[in-house]
């Protein structure tokens, strides 16, 4: 089997290394806007399958060109979420199957096509969203009547490493990314009520949490994004009286960014400095992301908390699924490289040996069997503990 994987930053040459591995896949085709540093990447890697390719992602007749003449029977895509439109797009009108560790946004328009040419088209497939939405459902399946259900994400620097800069905080995906995560509001459930949360006020105290992890200590938790469409997602009923998505940071970092954030930190409007129009928002990223780097010798951790809690027999019932991942010093891969380009990996082997066997638009809560999932994430050392508390 041949896999095309287009994107080949932090967490698509964790793709390429677990492909690598399989004896499902034959050929690898590791495309990317610079062929010279695919190159060097594979040269050092020790990845034997695999052959660099270069194409420009915002050129869609490029894009349509890779897909079509790599003849891959997979398309996984690791490319920045504004991609995931048009290359999904020309995966099903070459027929072959997708995968993609973002959120499905404007790629929900074509669930009939997908549909019509009997091709698989996955979204969410990595940790968060991904892995939370797979033991998220097995979670509730456990229950008899659900109550509740949270979520917790994090990625972080091992404690340790974590006290050498003021946010307690280093980079294992794009720096951007997390900056946008810090913009965007929030809705959950709580006690049977509606809440809806401005971005600018996410980091409020009276919107934070503690949470206790074991072996690591107290995190704080702020919402996350929109809890409340993951109800009908879930096959909820109106017995769920509480639903929450949140991340997590090291204590501290959340008082940080609530006042960076008033302070205008943000926003996205340009101002001309020198000469040069440039962005608060702009101006963070670009100070910030050469302070907030690893050492070699410096280990990440990820953090997945679902917990839900409900009726199990006539008894109140709560379920947790924990994981905890640290970045493998023998390979270089951090822990979100790990958990997010791995996950990639495994549901597009699961497509392609006919463990996932729907077509059109899937979702990791209806269309992926988590016991299968969760065999594979432990073949690779990523270890899922499974408790229920009454």
């Amino acid at each position: 089997m041949k896999v095309l994987v287009l994107g080949i930053g932090l967490q698509g040459k964790a793709v390429v290394h677990d492909l690598d591995k399989s004896r499902l896949i034959t050929e690898i085709i590791a495309a990317d806007t610079d062929l010279t540093e695919v190159e060097r990447y594979l040269s050092r890697s020790g990845v034997k399958k695999a052959k660099a390719a270069a194409f420009n992602a915002s050129d869609e007749d490029q894009l349509k060109r890779i897909i079509s003449e790599t003849n891959a029977d997979i398309v996984i895509c690791m490319l920045p979420a504004s991609f995931g439109y048009p290359t999904a797009k020309a995966a099903i009108d070459a027929g072959k199957p997708f995968v993609s560790t973002s959120y499905p946004g404007q790629i929900v328009e074509l669930a009939a096509k997908a549909k019509q040419k009997d091709v698989a088209v996955l979204p969410e497939m990595g940790l968060d969203p991904g892995i939370d939405l797979i033991l998220g459902k097995m979670a509730i399946e456990a229950l008899d009547e659900v109550h509740g259900l949270y979520s917790y994400g994090s990625g972080v620097p091992e404690p340790q490493y974590a006290d050498d800069n003021p946010l307690k905080y280093k980079i294992t995906w794009t720096f951007d990314g997390v900056l946008l995560s810090y913009k965007r509001p929030a809705r959950l459930l709580k006690d049977g009520k509606e809440i809806s949360i401005a971005p600018e006020d996410i980091f409020k105290k009276e919107n934070i949490h503690l949470v206790d992890i074991p072996e690591l200590g107290q995190m704080e938790a702020y919402p996350n994004g929109d809890a409340i469409s993951y109800i009908k997602g879930f096959g909820l009923n109106q017995r769920v009286t509480h639903m929450g998505r949140f991340a997590m940071r090291w204590p501290g970092h959340c008082d940080f960014w609530r006042i960076m954030s008033m302070m205008g930190f943000l926003e996205d409007k340009p101002a001309m400095i020198d000469g040069v129009e440039v962005s608060p928002f702009q101006f963070v990223s670009a100070h910030l992301s050469p302070r907030l780097q690893y050492r070699e010798n410096e280990r990440d951790v990820v953090i997945l908390r679902i917990h839900s809690w409900g009726l199990k027999h006539g008894r109140q019932t709560h379920v947790i699924c924990d994981l905890i991942d640290y970045r493998d010093l023998s390979t270089g891969f951090f822990a979100m490289n790990r958990t997010v380009g791995f996950t990639a990996s495994i549901a597009a082997q699961m497509i392609l040996n006919g463990t996932i066997t729907e077509t059109g638009l899937l979702s990791p809560t209806q269309h992926v069997p988590p016991q299968p999932l969760i065999r594979e994430l432990e073949k690779r050392n990523i270890r899922i503990q499974y408790r229920e508390e009454g």
